[in-house]
């Protein structure tokens, strides 16, 4: 322990920047030895000044923080400031009554101007002021910063399991990373921390005031007694004397703990924007200038009126008449110039032929925004959007093993301000709009309590949600609620949308880049494998076919491997995408069955498969009737399976799995319907319900 401590005390140590470690230890012994030791009055001045000076340092941090947790070392700070001036003030009160009788100036200059400039010499004066400042910093400032630092604490905890559900949404949907969903987590429980921390140094500042009144009463009490029994001064001279000096230095120590007050004040009162304190204040206030000319017609009545000081109301008339008119007048310059200038020159109509040119080629995704979303995807307005689809690509290439096409975003002026529509190859596979200003609370399902808004769908999942406001946003989250701001929703929305047609995302060019990207890395693998083994079409089937049952096709290495090992003998394209399933088999099992617990799916009754195969033998067709009942009993065990908190995935022959997959896709697009090879040999299969069974 002492190698340690004297390590830590080297001088190398101290000179890589470590002494910044001596700081808390070196104020608190400084704090102790003002407490103990007597103060030259010079000493007190340079003290006195300090805290002056520190007050308006942490008011000034303050008002220029932009969130709570920019200055999360506040409550500690507030401490020290608040010891700091208990310790001065003790300081100072023995200096008073040592050498109070010898003059004004006995305590230092600073108490000596508080005491005769601030008050005037008058020591009930002095007193009014000290007491009325005691009373704004106790029962206005300290109580009421206190009781939302109390609140904010409260809602800060009750709301953690909504913003962590958030974190982890964002995170499953690709929206983040890991390590910024970390710091997200990292953050929601260090705000928790700093509110709880605030509702507690909010005691200190009340224990302040109170403090500076008893310490105001004792000093008079004892300055007296010390003043006409030590030093035989008359009652009124010792307590011209004491009083003032008394009066000095409880201002001087009121007025930093008024300033630190209001700090606390500024902290746990200002919402988290990327403005701070005073930017919003003067943009919110002096915004508008009907708002300004309103006033001056108020304040110009008042002035009107026979006994009022009609100049200095006619004065402030003017000043805000002024005020109104050049935000007026600057509202109209702004507007003109961000109205795009219209081209007036006249151009004469040219008959120009037609060409190929003039053919457009179809994007492959595409979406289209109404003008109120522009600035979602606008890169000059730093829209959000945009950064989000580019991190859901990466996410998309790293988890299914491809990179899918880029999105070209446009306007059109045809739909609705805030809605959107997603195309593939010029189709339409999804739509939805936003409101603007809102926030989308999600009902997850197993919330039951309503919160003010307006009723929704969620366009991904068709979840019931909510339209509210912002300030509604901590109440729905500790209702449940999972709330997302309206970039989340769509980027949500369109991730969703590119999983379930990954298929139509994989096209040839796809493909071919796909290969050259693997020859980079295992270049003898594709070596001659197109054409050589099979076609390119041949392979971009396989792989379209994977990705529409919700396959990965990341292990490259075991999908070409196999179809090099089964082409020779069969290269029709369904009978290799079997084969490659089943060698896939692991990866597929884990995808819908992680862990080790037993796989439990939906089965076939025996009967039914035999008929099924029977049909499938004979290439005949399954009766409507047959066919109509496996649905219906279908959907009857998928929400069994929903209930019990097992994935919809059906278990059948090897031989059936594609045709059921292709006849149950349209009906039923979350299903996954897996071949008995290809679970892995080492899981337990447990079948909870039987398509086609009596029961």
């Amino acid at each position: 322990m002492k190698s340690k401590l004297t390590n830590l005390l080297s001088i190398n140590t101290l000179k890589n920047g470590h002494y910044r470690i001596l700081t808390g230890p070196m104020l608190i012994l400084l704090i102790l030895s003002m407490m103990v030791l007597p103060l030259p009055a010079f000493i007190l001045d340079l003290f006195f000044t300090f805290n002056i000076a520190l007050s308006i340092i942490i008011l000034i941090v303050a008002l220029f923080t932009k969130r709570v947790l920019d200055f999360a070392a506040f409550p500690t700070v507030l401490l020290f400031a608040t010891l700091l001036r208990l310790s001065l003030n003790v300081a100072s009160t023995r200096v008073v009554l040592l050498k109070g009788h010898t003059g004004s100036d006995a305590a230092g200059r600073v108490i000596e101007a508080f005491g005769h400039f601030l008050v005037g010499g008058n020591f009930a004066i002095g007193i009014v002021v000290f007491i009325i400042l005691v009373i704004i910093n106790f029962m206005v400032i300290t109580k009421g910063a206190g009781r939302i630092a109390e609140v904010g604490a409260r809602f800060a905890l009750d709301g953690m399991p909504g913003k962590q559900m958030a974190i982890d949404a964002d995170l499953n949907a690709g929206l983040i990373g890991e390590d910024e969903a970390k710091a997200r987590r990292a953050e929601v429980t260090q705000e928790a921390d700093f509110y709880g921390s605030m509702d507690g140094a909010s005691k200190f500042v009340r224990g302040d005031a109170i403090a500076g009144l008893l310490i105001m009463a004792i000093t008079i009490v004892g300055g007296l007694l010390v003043g006409v029994i030590q030093h035989g001064m008359t009652l009124s001279d010792a307590s011209t004397t004491y009083v003032l000096l008394t009066i000095g230095d409880g201002l001087v120590a009121q007025i930093p703990s008024l300033i630190i007050s209001t700090a606390a004040g500024v902290i746990v009162t200002r919402v988290t924007s990327q403005e701070n304190i005073s930017d919003q204040m003067l943009k919110q206030l002096f915004n508008n200038p009907q708002v300004l000319i309103l006033t001056a017609v108020v304040i110009g009545l008042l002035g009107l009126i026979p006994g009022m000081p009609n100049l200095v109301f006619l004065m402030f008339t003017a000043i805000l008449s002024l005020i109104s008119w050049w935000l007026s007048k600057q509202k109209k310059l702004e507007k003109s110039v961000s109205t795009p200038q219209q081209n007036v020159a006249a151009t004469k109509p040219t008959n120009v032929e037609a060409s190929w040119s003039d053919v457009n080629i179809e994007d492959i995704l595409a979406m289209e925004v109404g003008y109120g979303l522009i600035p979602m995807v606008d890169q000059n307005q730093n829209g959000e959007l945009l950064g989000r689809i580019r991190s859901l690509r990466k996410k998309f290439a790293q988890t299914l093993g491809f990179l899918p096409p880029q999105v070209h975003i446009r306007d059109n002026l045809s739909l609705l301000p805030y809605q959107y529509k997603i195309f593939i190859k010029g189709g339409e596979i999804g739509q939805g709009e936003i409101m603007n200003n809102k926030w989308l609370a999600i009902n997850p399902g197993k919330v039951t309590e309503k919160i003010d808004g307006i009723a929704t769908t969620e366009p991904a999942f068709g979840l019931p949600a909510v339209w509210i406001d912002a300030n509604n946003k901590e109440a729905a989250q500790i209702l449940g609620y999972t709330v997302v701001d309206t970039t989340t929703m769509i980027a949500t929305h369109f991730n969703h949308l590119l999983h379930q047609f990954a298929s139509d995302l994989l096209g040839r060019l796809e493909t071919q880049e796909l290969l050259e990207r693997i020859k980079q890395d295992i270049p003898k693998l594709v070596e001659d494998f197109i054409p050589g083994v099979v076609p390119l079409t041949t392979f971009h089937k396989i792989l379209q076919n994977l990705l529409a049952e919700k396959v990965s096709i990341r292990d490259m290495r075991t999908i070409i491997e196999t179809i090099c090992e089964q082409a020779p003998n069969q290269n029709d394209a369904y009978h290799l995408l079997s084969i490659v399933r089943i060698a896939l088999g692991r990866v597929i099992t884990q995808q819908w069955f992680p862990g080790t617990e037993p796989v439990k799916v939906i089965g076939l009754s025996i009967s039914l498969e035999r008929i099924l195969l029977q049909a499938l033998q004979n290439t005949s067709n399954v009766e409507p009737g047959l066919a109509e009942h496996i649905l219906q009993q279908l959907q009857q065990a998928l929400n069994q399976q929903d209930a019990i908190g097992a994935p919809p995935v059906l278990l059948v022959n090897h031989t059936l799995r594609a045709m059921l997959a292709q006849f149950l896709r349209p009906n039923f697009p979350q299903l996954a319907v897996l071949s008995n090879l290809e679970i892995s040999d080492n899981r337990e299969i447990k079948v909870t319900c039987q398509i086609g069974s009596e029961s």
